[in-house]
């Protein structure tokens, strides 16, 4: 095992005297081709092209002596450090850090990233990425070859953002670009680059106490009343129904959710508060009216699709999970086709709710159904105000469960 492993961040700023130290000991350096031909690296040290980290791990742990491992950026902010410190490896290290290239993209860019989402694009987790910046306001996103501008922009088909695109930050080919999301696709970018993604201006806060989007933001609760909505609400919107429906789903970050028949766009918004993004489709514009202004109330942003379902679906991103709101069994179906993880659906009668059932089962679906009853009473006399009953069903494919 290596005597002894330091992990060097570089940004393209001079080596401090800490990093010319541990590089001048070194009998070992791992790094990018731009990293080993620093002028600092012995030249009779044993050099490591740095391609698979877990392989260049195990070549260290096998190494007699000194061990340099050269990075971009800060190590420890989604870098190397996580891989060398991974139990098999066994390899303790010290660490060298330098800007991450998310703060000096943001530093180019003139802007405050405290309020950033931060996400990594690569081949397996670009579509999660787009669904962060579909839901946000403010991301960054460290891409990787094939998960650059380009497959950014094609896949925010359908949704408005401004991207900052900042190349080879630190080195003598540094270039910033600022673009429309559905421009980007129309160059060639250079690797490696950071791309800022910039949606609806919002207003601007005094000052926050968590990185990220804060939580306690809008009010409290899961679901809101009829109320919070302007009190224009169906039969299927009503909360004890919409909570259920919530709870079954489970929208989170990086989900992409669909809400098929939105009417007042109370589930759209409180799934877009939790994080995740969403599509909305009513074949009502007066409905997607009010769904846009309830969203922009509670400061969320959707994707709003006037059209009817099943047919409008078809250029629709793939979803995550989706709630259908309307449509019966057909759209039922027509979403199942698609292969979401989950799906909620509700029926008046039970008849329709035995062949919903049975059309999710069809599909490969596990299949829930509960009969909701809810009463709702005037405290002050006790006696019933409102009541609703509506059967939930809910499809959870066995081999997606996540």
């Amino acid at each position: 095992m290596a005597d002894r492993v330091t992990v060097i961040g570089w940004d393209g700023s001079p080596l401090t005297a800490a990093a010319r130290s541990a590089l001048g000991a070194a009998t070992l350096v791992a790094g990018a081709a731009h990293h080993l031909a620093l002028p600092e690296v012995p030249p009779t040290a044993e050099r490591i092209r740095l391609g698979s980290v877990a392989l260049a791990a195990r070549r260290i742990a096998g190494h007699r002596g000194t061990a340099v491992v050269l990075a971009d950026g800060d190590p420890g902010f989604f870098g190397v450090v996580r891989t060398l410190r991974a139990p098999e490896f066994g390899l303790e290290v010290e660490v060298v850090p330098a800007v991450s290239s998310v703060a000096a993209a943001f530093a180019r860019a003139g802007m405050p990233w405290d309020d950033a989402q931060v996400v990594v694009a690569h081949r397996r987790t670009l579509r999660r990425a787009v669904n962060v910046c579909r839901a946000h306001t403010k991301v960054a996103v460290l891409t990787s070859p094939g998960a650059g501008p380009a497959e950014l922009g094609l896949l925010m088909e359908g949704v408005h953002r401004t991207f900052v695109i900042c190349e080879e930050l630190g080195t003598e080919r540094e270039q910033v670009s600022v673009v429309t999301s559905d421009k980007a696709a129309d160059h060639t970018w250079r690797d490696p680059n950071v791309v800022i993604v910039i949606g609806a201006t919002v207003a601007a806060a005094e000052g926050g106490w968590i990185a990220g989007r804060d939580p306690g933001t809008g009010p409290r609760g899961w679901t809101l009343p009829a109320e919070s909505y302007g009190g224009l609400m169906s039969e299927s919107e009503l909360e004890p129904l919409r909570a259920a429906q919530l709870a079954r789903l489970g929208p989170r970050v990086g989900d992409l959710v669909w809400d098929i028949g939105c009417a007042s766009g109370a589930f759209a918004t409180e799934a877009a508060r939790a994080g995740a993004a969403v599509i909305a489709v009513d074949r009502d514009p007066q409905a997607c009216t009010r769904t846009e202004a309830n969203a922009r109330a509670f400061g969320v942003q959707l994707q709003i699709v006037h059209g009817a379902a099943p047919h409008v679906l078809e250029n629709l991103p793939e979803p995550d999970v989706v709630r259908v709101g309307g449509g019966g069994a057909a759209v039922v179906s027509a979403v199942a086709d698609r292969r979401p993880q989950r799906i909620v659906a509700h029926a008046e009668t039970r008849d329709d709710a035995e062949l919903i059932g049975r059309g999710l089962t069809e599909h490969g679906y596990d299949v829930e159904c509960a009969l909701l009853q809810s009463v709702e009473l005037d405290t002050r006399a006790w006696t019933e105000r409102e009541r609703s009953v509506a059967f939930l069903l809910s499809g959870v494919l066995p081999d997606r469960t996540g």
